[in-house]
């Protein structure tokens, strides 16, 4: 299929074409192990955190690409089960991911095999990622056997990623790393491993738990304050009342010993002699 044509009429052929690849799909195709479905989800949640940190990491799910081969009249069709795409403005694709269409080509797709379904061809995935479509990235994880290689394109052909210092498989353009986690494929981003949303929410009820027992903890810290202040107060009025007592005893002791000097002194007086007048 020839991209000289106009892009009005590409669109209309390639809409075509997936139309036509829908409709060829049979019901086997719609049927996907637990493992399958369970590693998708987990590649969504990981990577929608990448996203909005770097809105150009745009990643898909199941979606149809196609692209020209050769002198054929309809494209080729590969339908990984997620793909990343890097572009700096939001992909538009609503049915396909029409190569002659799009500003960029998949960045890195992911395929996760199941020996309990077999949808895909993935041998002949492998020579469509690598030959033709030259995607720069290419996981393949088998969650039965629990095994994972991550490829990287040369640009003549793919090679195995081998795994850095941390037992994980890089994608340094992203600042990704991937590596096996309880027998899923997990993400790293910037070197921190990328929580789940039952992880996220597991430690927001711990945070909580800890913040409500942070809060008793300071409610009674408060009472206890408040009752030593209370304590406290009633000590100090307490001694207020010691110290009052005290002065006034002092001063009726000080008036008692004025008066004692005062009944001495006329005691004293009276008992003095007195002189006869002439």
């Amino acid at each position: 299929m020839s991209t000289e044509k106009p892009r009005s009429l590409l669109r209309l052929e390639y809409e075509k074409a997936a139309e036509e690849y829908l409709r060829s799909l049979p019901l086997e195709h719609f049927m996907e192990a637990t493992s399958q479905a369970t590693q998708r989800k987990i590649t969504l949640e990981s990577l929608d955190l990448v996203h909005a940190r770097r809105p150009d990491v745009q990643v898909f799910n199941e979606l149809l690409v196609q692209y020209p081969a050769g002198r054929q009249r309809k494209p080729r069709q590969v339908v990984p089960d997620n793909m990343i795409v890097v572009w700096k403005e939001p992909i538009k694709a609503k049915g396909s991911f029409d190569l002659p269409l799009q500003p960029t080509g998949p960045f890195c797709v992911m395929e996760y095999v199941s020996k309990y379904t077999q949808r895909k061809d993935y041998d002949d995935n492998f020579v469509c990622y690598e030959r033709e479509l030259k995607v720069p990235y290419y996981l393949l994880f088998y969650p039965d056997e629990e095994e994972l290689t991550l490829y990287r394109h040369t640009g003549r052909r793919y090679v195995t990623v081998t795994p850095n210092e941390h037992g994980r498989y890089p994608i340094s353009e992203l600042e990704l790393e991937v590596a096996l986690l309880d027998g899923w494929v997990r993400y790293w981003y910037q070197g921190k491993l990328l929580p789940l949303p039952a992880e996220l929410q597991r430690d927001l009820d711990e945070a909580r738990r800890q913040a409500d027992e942070a809060a008793r903890r300071a409610e009674e810290a408060g009472r206890r304050a408040d009752e030593a202040a209370r304590r406290a107060e009633e000590a100090g009025r307490r001694a207020d009342e010691a110290t009052r007592r005290a002065e006034e005893e002092h001063q009726a002791r000080l008036a008692a010993e004025q008066e004692l000097a005062q009944l001495r002194a006329q005691l004293d007086q009276a008992r003095r002699p007195r002189r006869n007048s002439s």
